[in-house]
């Protein structure tokens, strides 16, 4: 039951943040997405529905960790900045902004993203 209502916290504050937050050519979204093995990055430009650029931790390791999840951030950053991508705006997708989501995007800014 406590799993059932914690999807449901999450899916509503992700609706809150979807309102807000806006993936443009100029600034896309980059997009968030962290299951128990595994985490996901993707930065889309929301008025075209295209994804310029995606990394997991498949990529990277077997396991994830707040390391694995900075290096996925880095990753996402170099091929951002192949696609010709600077700027962004971050989109947590309803999760907390600590542990592997932080250091995401701390990967992410130290690849050379803009948030």
């Amino acid at each position: 039951m406590a799993t059932s209502n914690k999807v449901k916290r999450r899916l509503r504050i992700k609706k809150g943040i979807r309102k807000q937050v806006h993936g443009t050519s100029e600034r896309p979204r980059l997009s968030v997405f962290r299951s128990n093995t595994r985490i996901y990055a993707q930065i889309i430009n929301d008025d075209e529905g295209k994804t310029l650029a995606s990394a997991s931790s498949v990529e990277v390791s077997e396991k994830v960790s707040i390391e694995v999840a900075k290096e996925v951030g880095k990753k996402l950053a170099e091929k951002a900045l192949a696609a010709d991508v600077k700027q962004i705006v971050f989109d947590r997708n309803g999760y907390l902004y600590h542990g592997k989501v932080k250091s995401l995007a701390e990967g992410a800014r130290e690849g050379g993203l803009q948030f």
